[in-house]
């Protein structure tokens, strides 16, 4: 059903509350895909970046490729905020520089060496690689697979896109009222202006990240294109933040493609784990009934630590069919 669903869609997002096993089954969903002839690009937006542990690898914002099947392969990338935002500031630093007399460079570049640790250059570093890596993956890779922060951090960025367009929008408004202002200038005064080329650099900047966020906004609202797979334990912690996860994600218009309870406790090994099963089971009841409609996959608790390639063959396998699957 999981490795259905991967085949169907060209962007996955797979999140959950800390400490549920979404790198994991991330890792193990790509690799399945790989195995069934796809090719898988799988991002890490956590800050905390356990892909390369996950896959005993050094990882990079630059992607590498970490496995390879008869007919597919997995490439890797863990999402550097710092390096986006170098590159970004670099970019606005040029343009800005065109634009100001060579006196006021060195103050605006101090302005600009502040606002990249401003409150919300992360987030926003963050959402613009997404966006592009989104952007790039639709061409070169038949499945874009996100293994994401703990859920509040990645609800929040997933809620930028729409405001961010909106934001820059505004700042292409502002700048058709000054480009009109200097045009008319220029009508009375006479003459060319040298900053009118930079204006338009300004603009063609703008424009094309306003655009990438708006096509960003309409992949992941497409639910034909795009979905997003929660990770949960049979606990009630867990299961209260999976249903305040897809309340959010429904208001968002994204679309919840299913479910994945992890480390679920043997039926058969002792009267402990017997118990514990029990208890998981009431805690599942409520996931059941809340979200009938959500196909769900429920996955072993394992022996082994989950990492290097082998451990991710084993939690592959029963993703792509081995594991128990609620209908």
């Amino acid at each position: 059903m999981l490795l259905k669903l991967a085949s169907e869609r060209k962007v996955l997002f797979v999140g959950g509350k800390g400490g549920v096993g979404k790198t994991s089954v991330a890792s193990a969903l790509a690799l399945a895909r790989a195995r069934s002839g796809g090719r898988v690009l799988l991002v890490s937006t956590d800050p905390a970046h356990n892909l390369g542990h996950i896959w005993d690898l050094q990882l990079s914002d630059t992607a590498a490729r970490v496995f390879t099947a008869p007919a597919g392969y997995v490439d890797a990338v863990e999402i550097d905020p710092q390096a986006t935002i170098e590159r970004h500031f670099t970019s606005v630093s040029a343009t800005m520089m065109k634009l100001l007399p060579e006196q006021l460079h060195r103050s605006a570049q101090q302005h600009l060496d502040l606002a990249k640790t401003a409150p919300g250059s992360h987030e926003s570093a963050v959402l613009e690689r997404i966006a592009e890596l989104i952007d790039h993956g639709a061409a070169a890779y038949d499945l874009v697979l996100f293994d994401t922060a703990p859920s509040g951090h990645t609800l929040h960025l997933l809620t930028l896109p729409e405001k961010l367009t909106g934001w820059t929008e505004s700042l292409l408004a502002s700048r058709s009222r000054s480009e009109r202002f200097a045009a008319a200038a220029r009508g009375i005064v006479g003459g060319e202006d040298p900053q009118a080329e930079a204006d338009s650099e300004l603009r063609r900047n703008l424009i094309a990240r306003r655009d990438r966020f708006a096509r960003m906004r309409e992949t992941i609202t497409d639910e034909t294109a795009t979905g997003f797979v929660i990770v949960s334990l049979a606990e009630k912690m867990p299961v209260a933040e999976s249903l305040d996860i897809v309340r959010q994600l429904r208001d968002l218009g994204i679309d919840v493609a299913s479910l994945v309870v992890n480390r679920r406790s043997p039926a058969d090994a002792g009267s402990f784990l017997t118990e514990r099963r029990e208890l998981e089971e009431t805690s599942l009841q409520v996931l059941r009934q809340k979200l009938a409609t959500v196909p769900m996959t429920e996955l072993p608790l394992l022996a082994r630590d989950l990492t290097g390639e082998e451990a991710l063959e084993e939690l592959a396998a029963l993703l792509a069919g081995a594991g128990r699957v609620v209908e």
